[in-house]
């Protein structure tokens, strides 16, 4: 496989500018070109298991395998390893196809499936049996980990390695057929019980399995391991460099000597640093017990590191490459701090998004000196970062809301927001200054009662006096209701995994990391919403519609994430 082929992207794709940072596995593409090896192509591969749905580990993977396959004008393929019939859906499938064209990726016609080559991989057992490198083992799984010795003690062999050819050859075939029980037998290699690396102690290369697969039906009872399986399907499609996170370092000798004793094409295996998030867990098992417990609402729940989460919270293609970019490729694992992809999405959307005035915890403003009846615009910017974008009217009216946390009825030091004589300016509008306040039968603040100063129109004085803050508010008249999800981090501990013994790491969970506000007011052309639509709600952060549940007329927010700077900050800047 090989020749030139055009890269594709999806229409209206724009890609960034390739990196131009090197790293290691760059330098050995690089120098694999220069000796002329694999005739000068370049050819990856994504190879994804269908037993869950892609998460921000993934992201970086794909972006590796692509971005590489993109920079060196090469292929990339996407390949289902789907060997495990107990744990494989066509819905994770799905998913992760519309998730790798979401990030940006098209596999063109080169969608692979390991059930594709079932087949060849028989073949290949059989090639391996008839040279005396593998058999068939009657002993349990229990039996073969007791067998299998430890770092410091050599295996014993199997009572069964020493079968003829013909006997391997006559019980697998029986294996194919569905003569026995589940459990009852395995295909093992014969290599060496003695090895120091216990993965090359005969390994199981086929295991009995009379489960229907999501492909191939029940066409077939016996079903290859990943190890026996992944290295021949990278060599059938013809892949140079095979890229994967370094766990699988310890299986490499095992990939290379499947290749080697079958004489067939060797791609190189190259192991990079896994993705470790902090804040959150990347295995795909423990996902999946978030999922089944219902600790989440999904697999799409918008706290959860999957792609469909990001997606639901309002996270961009773009902001996640970029992302991937940044934290580089390296030998080292480590932990990546949440807040760089953060700030990746904060400085997209802050580009991008268009501005409105939403207040999530409203409590209402009366200007006792304005007129009651009276209604006027003020125009307010869509986008100081996008002249283009242009501006918008918002009506201002004698009642208000604004933020409960804006008025402190005893305001502590420091606190220049509103408070009983205090002057503020509300965004876009007037300068007021509270004269009085209304309180429940049980001392909450009900109601503001301020005055405006009609000389300060659009927000300045003309006698040049300052103020210390600036609110954001909603005409009460006018406001439009809004549920609005905030989430926080998914886990309290930097590393869930950091647990008390007898503990799992569920035990970090954190209890906040989602409220939802259902009483929230927003400005009038935030109703027609469109699922997916993003914008800053100013001082608040940048919030995106769900695209679930938002509907025209009864938005639903999703946070993406707060803003980096305080909004003290901001004013200074005013």
């Amino acid at each position: 496989m090989g020749g030139n082929h055009d890269f594709f992207y999806p229409l209206g794709y724009h890609m960034e500018t390739p990196s131009a940072n090197t790293n290691f596995i760059r330098e050995i593409i690089d120098a694999d070109l220069t000796g002329g090896k694999n005739d000068g192509r370049v050819h990856t591969r994504f190879p994804p298991e269908p037993n869950g749905y892609l998460h921000i580990g993934h992201a970086k993977s794909i972006c590796l395998n692509f971005g590489i396959a993109r920079d060196y004008n090469g292929l990339c393929n996407l390949r289902f390893d789907d060997t495990n019939p107990e744990t494989e859906d066509v819905e994770y499938v799905n998913s992760i196809k519309e998730n790798v064209r979401w990030l940006g990726f098209d596999w063109q016609d080169r969608l692979f499936y390991a059930s594709d080559y079932f087949p060849r991989l028989y073949d290949y057992a059989v090639q391996l049996i008839r040279k005396g490198k593998a058999y068939v083992c009657d002993q349990s799984l229990e039996e073969m980990r007791r067998c299998r010795g430890t770092i410091t003690e050599p295996g014993r062999d199997s009572p069964f390695r020493n079968r003829s050819v013909e006997e391997n050859l006559d019980l697998f075939r029986r294996m194919k057929a569905g003569e026995f029980e589940e459990g009852s037998r395995v295909l093992r290699a014969r290599i060496d019980m003695s090895h120091p690396n216990l993965l090359m102690r005969d390994p199981v290369f086929y295991r009995i399995r009379k489960q229907a697969h999501h492909r191939t039906g029940n066409a077939w009872c016996i079903y290859p391991t990943y190890d026996f399986t992944h290295c021949i399907c990278d060599s059938i499609e013809g892949i140079t460099h095979s890229l994967c996170t370094l766990e699988f370092e310890v299986h490499r000798p095992l990939y290379d000597w499947i290749l080697n004793e079958l004489g067939i094409h060797h791609p190189q295996q190259i192991e990079f640093a896994r993705l470790n998030l902090s804040h959150t867990v990347l295995s795909k098992r423990k996902l999946l017990e978030l999922v089944e417990k219902k600790l989440v609402s999904g697999w799409d729940d918008p706290r959860m590191p999957t792609l469909a989460g990001f997606r639901r919270r309002g996270y961009t293609p773009s902001s996640i490459r970029k992302f991937c970019d940044q934290i580089g490729v390296s030998k080292a694992d480590s932990i990546v701090d949440l807040v760089m992809l953060e700030n990746c999405i904060r400085e997209e959307l802050n580009r991008t998004a268009r501005r409105v005035m939403v207040v999530l915890r409203p409590l209402k403003v009366v200007i006792d000196n304005y007129p009651p009846d009276r209604t006027e615009e003020v125009d307010a910017v869509n986008n100081p970062e996008d002249p283009a974008m242009g501006t918008r009217k918002l009506p201002f009216c004698r009642e208000l809301y604004i933020e409960q946390e804006d008025f402190r009825q005893i305001p502590p030091k420091q606190f220049y927001r509103l408070s009983p004589g205090k002057e503020v300016r509300l965004r876009y509008a007037y300068f007021i200054k509270c004269v009085g306040f209304s309180k429940d039968a049980a001392g909450n603040v009900t109601e503001v009662h301020c005055t405006y100063d009609p000389a300060t129109a659009g927000g300045n004085a003309p006698d040049g006096r300052k103020v210390k803050a600036t609110l954001h508010w909603v005409s009460g008249r006018h406001a439009v209701d809004a549920r609005v999800r905030l989430y926080d981090n998914l886990f309290t501990k930097r590393d869930p995994n950091d647990v008390a013994e007898g503990s799992d790491f569920t035990s970090n969970l954190n209890p906040a990391s989602l409220e939802t506000l259902d009483a929230c007011k927003a400005e009038p052309g935030v109703a027609n919403a469109r699922p997916g639509d993003c914008f800053q709600f100013e001082r608040l952060g940048y919030f995106f519609a769900d695209p679930l549940d938002s509907l025209p007329g009864k938005p639903v927010f999703n946070r993406t994430v707060t803003l980096r700077d305080t909004w003290a900050k901001i004013e200074k800047k005013l």
